[in-house]
């Protein structure tokens, strides 16, 4: 038992995973125990266990599985992470649980399951279990089915997702194994418990014995629900609520929800596998159902018939089909043919579904025509097709259609649409069969009940029974006012026969909502007389009572279609009691109404109703008045009463005070009792009569609201104005506008019949008497709040006056919104308003005004010619057709939703690819949608939709007008027509970030509003997830911005868990992103009161306005600027050349692809150029000549390149979609090396097609053709290929074009080409064309051709100019006085170029000029840097200098900033070094020309000017030098007001090709870094200055360097320049961390280059140049933020190493670099962004894998590799695994593979080093052995005995010995030469004061410190670091005097006493006079002399190495070197000046 006590001291977690089994047992159960015991879910404890889980369950000894399961089923029941180890435990369940023999152990399997669904990770489980059904065991075959079924039966089919099961069942029932097949069927028969008969399909073909023992099965199980009964943990409330029933033992209602949702839930459709017959239609199809031959049609309908038996039809294109089939049913004679097209309709509707919806508009019209046919065969098959149909769209998208055929004079079709129409409303629910339809429908059925034929009249009241089975009572009995007692009661009668689809009890939909019993309301609905209502009102209290009167229903008389939509509109708003009958009051009869008024009044009261004495008449109305005031409203009789006040006198009244009197009990009785329309249309007449009645007037407008207010508002002012008008008293008249204007306000605008007051509101403007007019205007600023500007319309075609006034009403009413009402509301609390009706009535309210209109029918209009027309190739005549229907439209205003064939034209314009038809089809649309009203509708599927993908395209107006149009439509639609079925989800998920964004940016701002929306939202939420997902900002943005609207709608939980099919990584990221949406969701709009729908209906179209204009808005913000019309035009003709196929093209090249792409892309045709050429001249083709490339061009150049270019090639080239021109410029770039010939034999058409990529407004292409060309150009040239005038004269005017393109980087590329093509083609011919260009409209393009043209005449003199350079000069001159800036600085600075070259003669060669343009260039030449001179004009021979400098800079990285700038760099380059810019070259800076020409009498100027007075201060006495502490010169302190765009001016002059505008504008740049206060001016333009930098160094190298003529000793000034501002510039290191890593890398290529350049050694100075440039290089590694350095390394690195071109060098002194940086790691580490390098490393490494490094030739590379990396480990140790979150797929990464290793090898061997690492760090490790040491020492001299890796050798050795002070290298050093070992110790001491004057790690690299100035040899080879050019920090003033004195005796000066001085180079603004020579030479040897006493004193300078230093950046030596020196400085004066005579 010894080992037992060893594991017993184990912690839990360790014992679980022990070897012995005891020990691992006893693990578990103490596992089991601290799970049992850990309250807290999120312990820290759960997380050590994460790992194990997997290892509990699979345990390979069963005891200890036992236990362990026990243990699982504990952790995953408690731990919170569980939840993350479900995929490997459940598969452990499944593969090494599930087969165990034990009973227990699968029990427990199971159980952990189970327990696994119930905390939310069903899908994982599921998918393990299905998993699980594929082993071969069948103990876990069964295991499986079995855990499935019990997790089917306890969670139900809401939780597991059956569709995956039971796909898999069929194979199930074939298995081998009974167990298995009896398992199977259980699992069937617990699934039929939970749907049913959807279960059925999917095993139709299983074993019909099988089958039958299932059926047996299913017959048994109970018809009960199922019910859920053990829940998620999500679902506690659920739970909480089940075990409540459960206690009360009942069924309680609770539960019905929850059921009611889960048993339809799985539809067998849902089940089924899509099969897609589009491909399978036989191939003949189209012809055959064409044939003349009965049998052929057949043959094709029959194969038609066969595909469309399958249930479920994959989405596709039918509408080709559709047409085909509709026009057998609608025109085949045969009718067997009929019956036959009808079934597959029927199948394709069955098998599409909604699919199917969008075609459904197309053939109800033809079936329903059909039903003429009397054989019964036929007319099945179309009932059977149209009941397929209708369930694939809604009755709201078809009604059109059924109700215009209601009309049909055929009978049969009358009875089939009928029935049609009940079967359909069997189908409808309440709120799918709004008052909006039935109300046409049920007018249209009325007709049909009084038919003459039986079976018509039979069909209607089935129709009307259903409707009133399906709406209730209450919605449909408004429209059967009409209707007779036998009629109605045959429609009831109907009613309770009709069976339901949607199984509602008779009656039961009703009743709930009523709530009150059915029967009161069926007695009381026929009722005749008034005693009736009595008795009904007593049963029920009195406020409802009055509800139900307002409530009124529709009057007979009425017949208006929109009034009764309204009423329609209302009734639904308040689910109130039963409805009630005082509104259909007949009326009494005179005698009666005395009767009943008699028992309730005084009896005085009625005797002296019609006395003489008004003061008895008065008496008798008070006591009226008190009567009515005390009666009940169930009592009073409000006709009678009402008739006895109209009694005589009735309302001829002529005393004031009981007329008034009258007019309030009127009132009163209207709001006590229920006061019908009968009684109100007794009194409404005297009212109006009496309301322009000064004294009565108002009593009468009471009267009438009251009146109002009980027969609601839409009847009573319908019946008032109409009696208005009906007199002649204009004071009535405006008076009863203006009571309706405020009585609008008080009601609301609910059901208003507008069109009734619009014709007596036209009435009124026409009035004579102006306060009418007045009035009507008021009227109409009221009806404006609720209908919106729709209502304008109606008066456009009023007198212009009229009109003015009526909008500067609606003017004061915009913005305002409509007041809530106040009255007539009552009605609507009553039953707690129910949603359906309330959005019915949003939409109606809206919607009402636009339905009066008078709609014309414009179907006749759109003929088979016009849509043709549509359709046609030609682009123009196409337009012609859109422009057609665009007047169609305009002239009809408004049309009837019957446009024929119009839509599918429509749709195939929105992809068209000419964008200016494109939008203009949008406009039509967004007409369209404003004409047809919301009937527009049954169009959002087929035409809605297609202008949502337009939202995809790439040009931002079209996007902005598609966006427009959407917004249109959407405003006649709603939303609901667009939400609903796939297609939106469809588009969402097309990958087009355009497309995505407005979508979703559309949706946000739409779903908002919404408040209810279709369940198919849901089916877009996946798309929503990749697009939070997008790589496109944008994407992600809007994605973000729309995620809380569509869980506002959808729910959390329905969102949350949508993400179950997300990678785990998306799904965490999306379900924070859920989270925090959640936060911000907005509440759902409120059920709207009746205001708030009708300002939606009305404020609507005003809403849209803005859309719009939004739309617009980011249209010309966003993305690229506008293309102008021209272009537009162009660019959809050249991409239309593929006709209209448009997009159907694409799929055929694929086929082929493989085969035909593999030969040669241009075939060499002999002599075919020639032949082209010939016939262009003899005018047998057409010439290259045009504006715009029409479409006989582009044909043309087919044809001519069809026999010369690949045809899978000109496919590419000649296809309407861009990207397709993209694909084939990329071919062409590709092959354009290896078939130089090719491409020159095709050259004239190349550049023709080139031409006309650049009318197309696609940027990429534009980009891409630009890049071809420049390869092309450079191929041409090495080819030694010049352009004939042919292919010059048809290429190089439209490349001139693009020259004025808005876009920088476009423009630079066009400048670079036209460079390029100098070489290939003579300036003096390329000339007349620029020259032409400057003639453009685009003043861009004027000012870049001006530019081009002094450029032209720099390079090449003024020969190029032609005819003759007078004209040439006088026709540049002209733009000195064009109205646009640039193109005036242009043509200026192009005439200073002219005139430096050719000095005063340009004046004469201009000729008159105006004064104004003549002063401006006087003054510009006088300005100008340079001053005419004599030397001879460069000729032609110059040009390659002025190319290669270009192209250089054009193949400029473009990064960010980068991009810019080098374009900056490149325009001030091309105009020679004078740029215009605001600034000039201020005087101090420019070059003292008459001084250097006194000096030297050489043109050639040596230094900048500002160089000459350095030195010459010093040797004067200066005794009181002027007090200017640390000034800079004047110069900067003016441009600190414009500071940042001097600098750029400055900088971009550092790229000069100038030598000397380089050096000026270094040297000034150097003068602000040096002053610690101006320097900070620098920071944000480093990285420009950088390139400048490197840019001027690849010049150097490719240009400069290259050129004999250029003296060489000014190369070497430059380059002293260039590094001397560097090493100042990484003296800060502020600034120096600002360079980015992409300007380092290519600075650090340039530097290195630089190094290797071994033409610089040649030079006199070059050695010195390159040990600056080896300082310079130390600096960066050390000053650079070290992430951007190190990563630029390794980038350099890995380019050096691809590129085949590079010398092994290069690469070499990359790693070198990169050793250096490793060394300054252990300080560095910390400020390193660790997780970046690591990323570079990684690309690294999978550029270069280790197989690959091994090969390369030399080793350093995989040695530097493994350095850095062991480095980094050693340094961050396993933390460094952490830092790899930046690499995507850690998993596939070599590095980090890699690194496990080292740290693993760290941990084995701590100590040990690794050889390798010790070589490659050059650091060395301890413990060495003796072999070791030897091996290691002779590697170290190897290197310092090789040239190039001595001094790197030298620190090593240096640190081997410092490390081990005994260590003996005499050995080494006994064998070499006395001059080695001398060099070795010189070495080794050196690095000694070095490293101790700096104290800080040493740089081992030797280097002397550059100078500013020029270098002069050094004598000596001793290796040095130090630097002294640097502006650090502040030194005390002792050190300076000191330093000053040093010169100043050195200089021959007596030193008096001085405070400080300034700087060298501030005082350069006071020039004086040389004293010794010329400044330069004083400059050169001060110099050199300096240089050689610091490198023997250097150890005075190191340890102040941060010291202020001179101008030139000289660092001063000790005083005992002066007098020694003084001799040499002579000589070398001497000498220097020797060399210049």
């Amino acid at each position: 038992m010894g080992d037992d006590s060893e594991w017993m001291k184990l912690p839990i977690d360790q014992k679980c995973e022990h070897k012995l089994w005891k020990a691992r047992l006893n693990g578990y159960e103490e596992a089991l125990k601290l799970f049992q015991k850990i309250d807290d879910e999120k312990s820290p404890e759960w997380s050590k266990y994460l790992g194990l889980i997997k290892k509990f369950v699979t345990d390979s000894n069963a005891v200890a599985q036992l236990k362990g399961l026990e243990a699982a089923l504990a952790y995953v029941e408690n731990a919170h992470v569980a939840g993350k180890t479900t995929g490997e435990v459940a598969s452990g369940v499944v593969n090494k649980v599930f087969n165990q023999p034990k009973a227990r152990a699968k029990e427990l399997g199971e159980d952990i399951c189970l327990m696994y669904i119930e905390i939310e990770k069903g899908e994982a489980v599921q998918e393990e279990l299905l998993k699980g059904l594929d082993n071969k065991n069948p103990k876990i075959i069964v295991a499986c089915i079995e855990t499935l079924r019990k997790a089917l039966s306890e969670f139900g089919s809401k939780i597991i997702s059956l569709k995956p099961i039971i796909k898999v069942l069929p194979k199930l029932f074939e298995s081998r194994e009974k167990a298995v097949r009896d398992e199977a069927k259980l699992l069937a028969v617990e699934i039929y418990r939970w749907i049913r008969d959807a279960l059925r399909p999917p095993l139709q073909n299983i074993n019909s014995v099988q089958l039958k023992e299932l059926e047996e099965e299913w017959i048994k199980v109970s018809s009960a629900a199922p019910k859920q009964t053990r829940f998620l943990r999500s679902q506690q409330e659920l739970k909480a609520k089940f075990e409540q029933q459960q206690g009360l033992g009942g069924d309680a209602d609770g539960g019905d929800d929850d059921e009611e949702e889960v048993v339809p839930q799985v539809d067998a459709y849902e089940l089924l596998e899509a099969v897609e017959i589009l491909s399978k239609l036989p191939k003949d199809f189209y012809e055959k159902i064409e044939a003349k031959k009965w049998q052929e049609r057949k043959e094709a309908l029959e194969a038609v018939e066969l595909l469309v038996k399958n249930p479920k039809l994959e989405s596709g294109d039918y509408a080709d089909l559709v047409k085909a089939l509709k026009k057998v049913v609608g025109k085949d004679t045969n009718v067997m043919l009929v019956a036959l097209a009808a079934k597959c309709l029927a199948g394709l509707a069955t098998g599409l579904r909604k699919k199917f919806g969008q075609y459904a508009g197309h053939v109800v019209p033809t079936i329903l025509e059909k039903f003429k046919e009397k054989k019964p065969q036929v007319v099945q098959a179309l009932q059977e097709a149209i009941d397929a149909i209708f369930l694939t769209t809604t009755l709201q998208n078809i009604s059109e259609d059924i109700l215009a055929v209601m009309d049909n004079k055929n009978p049969t079709i009358k009875q089939q649409t009928s029935l049609f129409i009940a079967r359909s409303f069997r189908h409808c629910t309440p709120s799918t069969l709004p008052k909006s339809l039935l109300k046409p429908f049920c007018a249209a059925l009325l007709k049909h009940i009084n038919d003459s034929a039986p079976e018509v009249r039979d069909a209607g009241f089935e129709a009307l029974g259903t409707a009133l089975k399906v709406a209730g009572e209450r919605a449909v009995n408004p429209f059967l006012a009409d209707v007779d007692k036998l009629k109605l009661d045959r429609i009831k009668e109907c009613a309770e026969k009709v069976e339901l689809v949607y199984g509602k009890k008779p009656g039961g939909p009703a009743e709930k909502k009523e709530g009150k019993p059915i029967t009161g309301k069926t007695t009381a609905l026929p009722g005749p007389a008034g005693d009736k209502e009595t008795k009904d009102a007593a049963t029920r209290p009195g406020p409802l009572k009055k509800t139900s009167a307002v409530k009124a229903g529709v009057p007979p008389k009425k017949g208006k279609p929109a009034t009764s939509a309204g009423t329609g509109g209302a009734g639904t708003k308040g689910k109130k009691g039963p409805e009630t009958k005082e509104i259909f009051e007949s009326e009494l009869s005179i005698e009666v109404c005395e009767e009943k008024a008699a028992a309730v009044l005084p009896a005085s009261c009625i005797q002296q109703l019609d006395s003489g004495n008004w003061k008895e008449r008065l008496a008798c109305m008070e006591e009226f008045q008190k009567a009515v005031e005390l009666m009940e409203r169930s009592e009073m009789p409000c006709q009678a009463l009402v008739r006895m006040l109209a009694k005589k006198p009735g309302w001829k009244e002529t005393n004031f005070q009981v007329m008034q009197m009258k007019l309030h009990i009127v009132a009163l009785i209207a709001q006590k009792g229920n006061f019908s329309k009968t009684s109100a249309q007794v009194v409404l007449d005297g009212l109006v009569d009496k309301v322009g009645d000064v004294k009565c007037g108002t009593n009468a407008k009471e009267a009438m609201t009251a009146i109002a207010e009980a027969c609601q508002l839409p009847w009573t002012a319908e019946q008032v104005v109409a009696m208005a008008f009906s007199q002649k008293n204009p004071k009535n008249q405006s008076e009863t506008l203006n009571w309706l204007s405020n009585a609008i306000k008080e009601f609301g605008f609910s059901g208003l019949n507008v069109k009734a007051f619009i014709s007596n509101v036209k009435t009124a403007l026409a009035a004579t008497n102006p306060a009418v007019r007045t009035s009507a205007i008021t009227l109409l600023g009221v009806m404006y709040l609720y209908v919106g500007p729709s209502l304008r319309m109606f008066f456009e075609d009023e007198k212009p006056a009229l009109l003015s006034q009526i909008d500067a009403e609606f003017e004061k009413m915009q913005g305002q919104t409509a007041p809530a009402p106040t009255r007539g509301i009552s009605r609507h609390n009553v039953g707690g308003g129910g949603d359906d009706g309330e959005e019915e009535e949003q939409e109606e309210v809206g919607n009402d005004v636009v339905d009066l209109l008078p709609r014309a029918d414009i179907g006749d209009k759109i003929t088979a010619e016009l849509v043709s027309k549509i359709g046609d190739k030609n682009w123009k005549i196409r337009k012609e057709g859109l422009d057609e229907v665009t007047s169609i439209i305009n002239e009809a205003k408004f049309i009837q939703p019957n446009i024929g064939e119009l839509p599918a034209a429509l749709k195939g314009r929105l992809n068209d690819s000419n964008k200016i038809l494109v939008q203009q089809t949008l406009s039509i649309l967004q007409q369209l949608a404003t004409a047809m009203g919301p009937n527009i509708k049954q169009y959002v599927k087929n035409l809605g939709i297609p202008v949502i993908t337009v939202l995809g395209d790439s040009k931002n107006n079209v996007r902005a007008a598609a966006l427009a149009t959407v917004n249109a439509w959407a405003e006649q639609t709603g939303m609901k027509e667009w939400l609903e079925g796939e297609d939106l989800s469809e588009e969402l998920k097309k990958e087009n970030p355009f497309l995505r964004q407005e979508l979703l940016g559309w949706l946000a701002e739409k779903l908002p509003a919404l408040r209810s929306v279709p369940s198919d939202l849901l089916l877009c939420v996946p798309h929503l997830y990749s697009c939070l997902e997008d790589r496109n900002g944008d994407v992600r943005k809007k994605a973000q911005d729309a995620l809380p609207f569509f869980m506002m709608h959808l729910g959390f939980e329905k969102m949350a868990k949508a993400t179950g099919k997300l990678k785990p990584t998306s799904k965490d990221q999306v379900l924070a992103m859920l989270e925090k949406a959640k936060a911000n969701m907005p509440a759902k709009p409120a059920p709207l009161a009746k205001t708030s729908s009708r300002v939606v209906g009305g404020a609507a179209p005003a809403k849209f306005q803005p859309a719009s204009a939004f739309a617009d808005d980011l249209g010309s913000n966003t993305m690229e600027p506008k293309p102008d019309l021209k272009k537009a035009k162009a660019g959809g003709l050249s991409s239309k050349t593929k006709g209209v196929q448009g997009k159907k093209v694409i799929s055929k090249p694929n086929l082929k692809e493989d085969d035909d792409k593999s030969g040669p892309i241009f075939i060499i045709v002999p002599n075919g150029k020639e032949q082209r050429m010939k016939e262009e001249k003899a005018l047998k083709v057409l010439k290259w000549n045009f504006t715009t490339p029409r479409d006989e061009y582009i044909e043309q150049l087919k044809t001519q390149m069809s026999t010369c270019v690949a045809k899978w090639l000109q496919d590419e080239m000649f296809h309407a979609d861009f990207q397709h021109h993209n694909k084939a410029l990329t071919v062409m770039i590709e092959h354009l090396e290896s078939e130089k010939d090719g491409v020159i034999s095709c050259l004239d058409l190349i550049l023709k097609w080139l031409t006309l990529r650049f009318f197309d407004t696609n940027t990429s292409v534009l980009m891409k053709t630009l890049e071809y060309l420049k390869l092309l150009f450079n191929l041409l040239n090495q080819e030694e290929y010049h352009l004939t005038e042919n292919e010059a004269s048809s290429f190089i005017p439209y490349l001139i074009l693009k020259v004025g393109e808005p876009k920088d980087v476009i423009r630079k590329d066009v400048r670079a080409i036209l460079n390029r093509m100098c070489l290939i083609y003579p300036a003096s011919k390329m000339f007349p064309f620029i020259m032409e260009g400057t003639k453009s409209k685009n003043s861009k393009q004027r000012a870049e051709c001006l530019e081009e043209l002094g450029c032209l005449v720099e390079s090449y003199g003024m020969n190029v100019c032609q005819p003759t350079p007078g004209k040439a000069l006088k026709e540049m001159a002209t733009h000195i006085g064009d109205r646009d800036n640039t193109v005036r600085n242009a043509a200026l600075n192009t005439i200073v170029t002219v005139y430096n070259v050719h000095g005063d003669q340009v004046f004469k060669l201009i000729g008159n000029l105006s004064e104004k343009d003549m002063s401006m260039l006087e003054e510009r030449i006088k300005r100008s840097a340079k001053r005419p001179t004599s030397a001879p004009v460069r000729q032609a021979e110059e040009k390659p200098q002025r190319t290669q400098n270009i192209s250089a800079n054009a193949s400029m990285m473009r990064k960010g900033q980068a991009e810019d700038m080098s374009s900056k760099l490149n325009q001030n380059r091309n105009m020679g070094s004078h740029s215009e810019t605001t600034h000039s070259v201020p005087r101090e800076f420019q070059l003292d020309l008459d001084e250097i020409e006194n000096d030297n009498g050489t043109v050639r100027c040596e230094m900048p000017a500002l160089v000459q007075h350095k030195l010459d201060d010093i040797f004067e006495p200066v005794l009181i030098p002027e007090p200017k502490i640390r000034a800079v010169s004047p110069h900067f302190d003016d441009m600190h007001s414009n500071t940042a765009s001097t600098i750029n001016f400055v900088i971009s002059q550092v790229a000069s090709g100038d030598i000397n505008t380089s050096i000026q504008a270094l040297t000034q740049i150097d003068e602000v870094l040096k002053q610690e206060d101006k320097a900070e001016a620098m920071s944000g333009h480093i990285d420009q200055f950088l390139i400048a930098t490197f840019m001027q160094l690849r010049l150097i190298y490719n240009t400069h360097m290259a050129d004999e003529k250029l003296d060489k000793d000014e190369i070497v000034r430059l380059y002293s320049c260039i590094i001397g501002s560097m090493i100042t510039l990484f003296q800060i290191e502020s600034l120096a961390r600002e360079a980015s890593t992409g300007v380092l890398k290519d600075l650090m290529h340039g530097l290195i280059t630089l190094m290797l350049d071994s033409r610089v050694e040649d030079l006199e100075e070059g050695e010195q140049v390159i040990r600056s440039v080896n300082l310079l290089v130390v600096k960066v590694l050390e000053k650079s933020d070290q992430t951007n350095i190190l990563s630029a390394l390794l980038v350099l690195l890995q380019d050096s190493l691809l590129a085949t071109a590079s010398s092994p060098k290069f690469a070499e002194l990359v790693m070198k670099c990169l050793w250096r940086m490793v060394r300054l790691l252990p300080e560095t580490i910390n400020s390193i962004n660790l997780d970046r390098i690591l990323l570079d490393i990684h690309i690294f490494m999978k550029v270069f894998p280790k197989e690959k490094l091994k090969q390369c030739k030399s080793e350093f590379p995989i040695r530097t590799l493994k350095t850095l990396l062991h480095t980094l480990c050693k340094l961050k140790g396993p933390k460094i695994l952490d830092h790899l979150t930046m690499i995507d797929n850690k998993n596939e990464s070599e590095l980090e593979a890699h690194l496990c290793r080292v740290m693993k090898h760290a941990m084995d061997q701590t100590g040990k080093a690794d050889k390798d690492t010790e070589k490659g760090a050059s650091r060395i490790e301890e413990k060495a052995s003796k072999a070791k040491v030897n091996d290691i020492l002779a590697e170290i001299f190897k290197k310092i005995g090789s040239k190039e890796n001595t001094k790197e050798g030298l620190a090593e050795l240096y640190e081997y010995k410092k490390k081990y002070s005994d260590a003996d290298i005499e050995p080494f050093l006994k064998n070499s030469s006395q001059f080695f070992q001398s060099y070795v110790e010189r070495g080794l001491r050196l690095i000694e004061t070095e490293r101790e004057g700096k104290g800080r790690i040493a740089t081992s690299t030797g280097i002397s410190t550059q100078m500013e100035g020029t270098c002069v040899p050094a004598s000596t080879h001793t290796v040095s670091s130090s630097i002294g050019n640097t502006n650090g920090e502040e030194v005390g003033p002792s050190v300076y005097l000191e330093r000053l004195k040093i010169l100043r005796q050195r200089c021959g000066l007596d030193n008096a006493k001085q405070e400080d001085r300034p700087p060298l180079t501030s005082l350069l603004s006071k020039p004086t006079l040389p004293t010794v020579a010329s400044s330069t030479d004083m400059l050169h040897s001060k110099l050199s002399q300096l240089r050689e006493s610091r490198e023997q004193y250097q150890h005075l300078d190191l340890d102040s190495n941060q010291t202020h230093s001179s101008g030139i950046g000289t660092t001063l030596a000790s005083p005992s070197s002066a007098a020694a020196n003084i001799d040499d400085l002579k000589k070398r004066l001497e000498r220097i000046k020797s060399s210049r005579k």
